[in-house]
């Protein structure tokens, strides 16, 4: 209780970057030698010490091939005996969001009473790096490691948390490049029984690309809060896109889920169709497109198509940006919608966690293109389980 108190006086004052501190004094406590926030990066490659970590075994540890890293992409706790006791790694989560890993260094393998409380300790922890990231840096300064780039800088800033669970419903996703993404961007929301999604290409890269994304993600949260029904929001963010930016579009996938009844209803911006993924396979697409992208619907007279689907429980939806299907090998062959089906059904019958699933996607992409993506590539999976 002593180190829950200690923790607990972070949440009124303090700073992320004294959280360590605060953890090394508290690790006798809990019978620790030692006690270590450990990161992911942007890149979701490895994970890195809070900055401010003063301890001299605190390491930066990969994802792949890594005790650590297996404790991160899988939630679950991973114990590694040596000589005078062991190092235990429990995932740090915000809600469903993977924030990095809480590493001890104890005496011996401990009990599953001794184990619960730790558990409850890191849930503490990831707590307070969510809410106090935002009055420091130091959080930033730990994931980044390379500079970002100012487009990327705005559209990170506007973007929710990369994984949301309510109900047995996820939604989990992916962007890169993570230091220079610029035009593409996503959102979603939980209010009562629907949840609601969307996925944005913007045209174009840099600064002028992300202006125009904020202002998109922006109108969609306004039309969205105001109450506006799927198609009058699809209206509004045409209009302002056309009256502030002339000639510009954004393609899009604007999506409502209704989690009681799986009932799914979306328009498409001139945007191609998510995969529909059902009982290991993947089914006709829905169609697509519904409407001419945003900012161009003025030269379509009809009003945006809303499709509807009846979703299964254990259906999977995945809303991505051309990058990802679009993005070429060294011969110039396409990564494709077969491929990347291919490789989401292989993923999820080993049973692999959704965000993890996504994780390995883009790092899929990147291997795909050699390491040099010519575009933005972004996807979000959604997946229902009846409440």
């Amino acid at each position: 209780m002593e180190a829950v108190r200690r923790l607990m006086d972070l949440r009124h004052r303090g700073r992320a970057e004294d959280l360590p501190r605060v953890l090394a004094d508290a690790a006798p406590l809990l019978d620790a030698e030692h006690a270590t926030v450990l990161l992911v990066d942007y890149g979701q490659v490895a994970l890195h010490p809070l900055r401010g970590t003063t301890v001299d075994t605190a390491v930066s540890l990969p994802l792949e091939d890594s005790l650590a890293g297996r404790a991160f992409t899988r939630a679950e706790p991973q114990w590694l005996d040596e000589p005078g006791g062991g190092l235990l790694w429990l995932p740090l989560l915000h809600g469903a969001e993977r924030l990095g890993v809480l590493e001890l260094r104890l005496k011996i393998d401990p009990d599953d009473v001794t184990r619960h409380d730790l558990e409850v300790i890191a849930a503490l922890v990831a707590e307070l790096i969510a809410s106090r990231r935002f009055y420091g840096d130091a959080v930033e300064h730990t994931r980044r490691r390379m500079p970002m780039q100012l487009a990327a800088e705005i559209i990170w800033n506007q973007l929710p948390p990369l994984t949301f669970a309510v109900d047995g419903t996820m939604v989990t996703a992916v962007l890169e490049p993570c230091y220079d993404v610029g035009g593409d961007a996503f959102d979603y929301a939980a209010n009562d029984d629907v949840l609601h999604v969307a996925l944005f290409d913007t045209v174009g890269h840099g600064i002028s690309a992300s202006a125009l994304t904020t202002l998109t993600l922006n109108t969609y949260r306004n039309a969205r809060r105001s109450g506006l029904s799927l198609t009058d929001t699809c209206r509004s963010i045409d209009k302002w896109i056309r009256a502030q930016y002339p000639g510009a579009f954004v393609t899009a996938l604007l999506a409502e889920l209704d989690m009681a009844t799986g009932a799914y209803r979306r328009i498409s911006a001139g945007h191609p169709a998510e995969l529909f993924l059902r009982d290991g396979r993947a089914r006709q697409p829905l169609p697509t497109p519904t409407t001419l992208p945003l900012g161009l619907g003025h030269m379509l007279r009809r009003p945006p198509r809303v499709v509807e689907q009846q979703l299964e429980p254990g259906d999977t939806l995945v809303l991505y940006t051309d990058g990802i299907t679009e993005a070429r090998d060294a011969s110039g062959s396409l990564f494709g919608t077969e491929r990347l089906s291919a490789f989401l059904l292989d993923a999820l019958s080993r049973g692999t966690p959704s965000p993890e699933v996504m994780r390995r996607l883009i790092q899929a992409i990147v291997s795909y293109e050699d390491g040099e993506l010519r575009d933005d590539a972004t996807a979000a999976m959604l997946q229902w389980r009846r409440h």
